[in-house]
């Protein structure tokens, strides 16, 4: 697939996908957001995907945010909808997805850029990785899931001080406070993050998929994550993938999940 502002690529299992615009330190635009989801839909509907690895260009800048200069002059109600579309077709898009992502943050994550970070399932960043969401410094807010993911992963308090002072953090205070999952050298990013891509793709996509739907339902209001798990897990014994993976742990054997 040919896209314009980003890299698209697979290597066996696992999808690679790069927003490519460095000189804007890869900065969220519409066009961007909209190739994003194309992107991700490719990958998520093609069955022999069963990782996704989210990156930026270049050594400075994962996302730097969003772009400013497309809304700059927005009203109420079109800032409105700016927050309700790219909501709908990139970051909850995103987390719900059944095939696993993981963003490799290298460099500046800021904005839209964090935001989408933590639309994924979970992240790896850079050494020289910096974390934020500015977005009070410019009279908005986070805008596209920052209120609300950010205190799911890191705590209300902290959420609270990171929006309010929108400064940034760095790779290694953003582990601590369990933002992100791992921290490496820069040189060491993609390999390490296609590393645990690879762990993934060994287990079932199809048993995968329902812990997402599982774990998610515990953060959406409304819904009985229990319930979702009980559902979810029984629905597992219907599927061929549960029969193999039974079959080979009692067979003493590795499991062959197509």
């Amino acid at each position: 697939m040919n896209f314009e502002n980003l890299l698209f690529e697979k290597k066996e299992n696992i999808g690679f996908i790069t927003i490519n615009r460095p000189s804007k330190l890869n900065a969220l635009n519409k066009k961007t957001i909209e190739e994003l989801h194309v992107a991700f839909k490719s990958f998520n509907d093609n069955n022999k995907i069963k990782a996704i690895i989210i990156t930026g260009s270049g050594e400075k800048a994962f996302v730097a945010g969003a772009d400013i200069s497309e809304f700059a002059n927005f009203n109420i109600e079109e800032g409105t909808e700016l927050a309700r579309k790219g909501q709908s077709i990139l970051f909850d898009f995103v987390q719900n997805l059944s095939t696993p992502v993981i963003a490799a943050v290298n460099g500046f994550a800021l904005g839209g850029g964090l935001e989408l970070a933590m639309a994924a399932h979970f992240r790896v960043a850079s050494t020289n990785a910096k974390m934020g969401l500015p977005e009070v410094s410019l009279g908005v807010i986070p805008g596209y899931g920052g209120t609300q993911r950010l205190p799911q992963l890191v705590g209300k308090g902290k959420a609270m001080e990171m929006i309010m002072t929108a400064g940034m953090i760095g790779a290694e205070e953003a582990k601590e406070w369990g933002l992100v999952n791992y921290v490496v050298d820069q040189t060491e990013l993609m390999p390490f993050c296609e590393k645990l891509a690879e762990k993934i793709t060994k287990n079932s996509s199809v048993a995968i998929s329902a812990a997402i739907k599982a774990i998610n339902a515990n953060y959406t209001n409304g819904v009985n994550g229990f319930s979702v798990e009980i559902e979810q897990f029984g629905v597992s014994f219907g599927t061929d993938d549960f029969k193999e993976g039974t079959s080979a742990f009692l067979e003493k054997r590795k499991p062959n999940f197509e």
